[in-house]
């Protein structure tokens, strides 16, 4: 899954935040919690932490990863082959990215998988880029 980010000022919801509450108006079932991983995350002792709900899930079903400020967690949960009178369990791959903070270091990353929940935290002691300025010439 493809995802762009993009700094500045005003921030637009995440999408899949944006979709969860969409159903809702038109009286379906959230969508969200069929497709989505759920998460929260927070600002803690001069790191940033993303929490993950990925119950049922082992750490070698889990990635994360962190590419051009943007983390990534992507799971699987595989389905067991059994006959079923019914089921409500999301099986498959999914995913969620989020944007990190300025000044995230993306060399100081820690994660942790306890009773289903994933805790991925990021160092914020990377130094802030600075604000440039730019000259504008005037075309002739």
């Amino acid at each position: 899954m493809a995802t762009l980010a993009r700094r500045q000022r005003f921030t637009f919801p995440e999408m899949p935040d944006w979709f969860e509450n969409l159903p809702a108006r038109f009286a379906m079932p959230g969508m969200g919690d069929l497709y989505t991983v759920r998460i929260e995350d927070f600002t803690e002792d001069d790191r940033y932490v993303m929490r993950a709900e990925l119950p049922g899930m082992t750490p070698e079903n889990i990635d994360v990863f962190i590419s051009e400020g943007v983390l990534t967690v992507q799971a699987e949960r595989t389905e067991k082959d059994v006959a079923k009178d019914h089921s409500e369990i999301r099986y498959g791959a999914m995913s969620r990215s989020v944007t990190l903070p300025p000044g995230a270091d993306e060399d100081d990353v820690k994660a942790d998988y306890t009773d289903g929940m994933l805790t991925v935290s990021v160092g914020l002691g990377a130094e802030k880029a600075e604000a440039k300025h730019v000259e504008i010439k005037h075309g002739n």
